[in-house]
């Protein structure tokens, strides 16, 4: 697989793969309240803690009719709201946003073909199944399976085996509590 920016030439042809990194990935509420993030940098606490607090900051006190991108230190903010949920993603300032929004919406999607028409409630009570599907989709900051299909197979796949195993555990335990 080539890396990030990597060419290869054949035939007279080159073919170039541009690859976004995503840094890390905020949802919050309208009210501020962050309901998931996922870090692909390594940072402290406390500073993760402060940017999602600027960030959220600055976001929320936007014109709705202004561009979904912000420059913000030597990165760019990428973020779309759908319904009472913040979408924001941080990429380097020389990636593509427009691709970014797109990876944003194929998230959402996937959330939308999980829960059936995601909200806010589905990502607070089930917020490892958000982080499992975010996980399916993007690993390290990039994106790693655009299929939806697959996806959500594999999603499917992880919650049929689970519940085997929650099966087989109440069994065994039926079984040595007679």
């Amino acid at each position: 697989m080539l890396g990030r920016g990597a060419t290869r030439a054949g035939g007279g042809h080159e073919l170039r793969f541009c690859f976004t990194v995503i840094h890390f990935i905020l949802l919050f509420s309208r009210q501020g309240k962050l309901r998931l993030q996922k870090w692909y940098t390594t940072l402290p606490d406390k500073e993760k803690k402060k940017i999602v607090r600027e960030i959220v900051q600055i976001i929320l006190s936007r014109n709705q009719k202004t561009s979904s991108f912000v420059d913000w230190k030597d990165l760019k903010l990428v973020y779309k709201r759908y319904a009472s949920l913040y979408f924001c993603c941080a990429i380097e300032d020389q990636d593509n946003e427009l691709l970014t929004l797109e990876i944003v919406h194929r998230y959402v999607e996937l959330l939308d073909r999980y829960f059936g028409n995601v909200c806010e409630l589905d990502i607070i009570f089930n917020f490892e199944k958000a982080y499992f599907i975010l996980d399916e989709f993007i690993i390290g900051g990039e994106v790693q399976e655009t299929s939806k299909r697959s996806a959500v197979k594999a999603i499917e796949d992880s919650d049929m085996l689970q519940e085997v195993k929650q099966r087989k555990t109440n069994t065994s335990s039926y079984i040595f509590c007679v």
